[in-house]
């Protein structure tokens, strides 16, 4: 969806009398809610002041929300319908930050950064509210949820005559103390040569006992 001539104009309006910070950030606020007021037009069948047949219900002012982005905190105005509801498709509505955070939030946590230092980290990226403790933990659960659906996969379909095993070594949390792990990956060789990650373990080291 394009903004017309008179939006655009007030974006570039506002980019001038900003500093550069606050331009990217004024012109992310912009788009988008320009996209959400596009969803709402859609679902309701009518734009702002329009009168159609099409019309399922009208608009019934907003809420705030902030949505926090690389691009730093976006105030913006959810919507809200005299009959029904809507959120619009873009906003997730579980993670409060964009997706670009959400994997640094997890790239940290994973290398064993304190959730202290997770917060400072999302707040030099632009994030002015920070990030909790128990938010660290959410994030994270999904990724572990995500790992367990990748272990407990059933291998049946495929027959793999070759395996190979090789590890890497990463930071990890064990009795609450950041040491270097063996992460051991069993890869499979199928007959026509196809290879994928099997499974793998974690272990103090790769020797032939582990």
């Amino acid at each position: 969806m394009a903004l017309d001539h008179s939006a655009l104009l007030e974006v570039l309006d506002a980019l001038k009398a900003a500093d550069v910070d606050d331009r990217i950030r004024s012109a992310t606020t912009k788009i988008y809610q320009a996209l959400i007021e596009a969803e709402l037009t859609a679902v309701i069948g009518a734009a702002p002041h329009e009168r159609t047949d099409a019309r399922t219900t009208q608009r019934n002012g907003s809420r705030a929300r902030t949505l926090t982005t690389t691009a730093g905190d976006l105030e913006l105005r959810i919507p809200k319908l005299r009959a029904g509801s809507l959120f619009p498709s873009l906003l997730d509505r579980r993670p409060r930050i964009d997706q670009a955070l959400f994997a640094v939030v997890m790239e940290a946590y994973l290398h064993g950064v304190s959730t202290r230092k997770v917060d400072d980290l999302v707040r030099a990226l632009g994030a002015d509210t920070g990030i909790s403790k128990s938010e660290v933990s959410r994030i994270c659960a999904d990724l572990d949820a995500e790992v367990a659906a990748f272990r407990d996969r059933s291998l049946a379909e495929q027959a793999f005559p070759y395996v190979f095993l090789d590890a890497t070594y990463c930071k990890a949390r064990v009795n609450r103390r950041v040491v270097s792990q063996a992460v051991v990956i069993a890869t499979g060789v199928a007959a026509d040569g196809h290879r994928e990650v099997l499974g793998f373990a974690v272990g103090d080291s790769e020797d032939g006992a582990f």
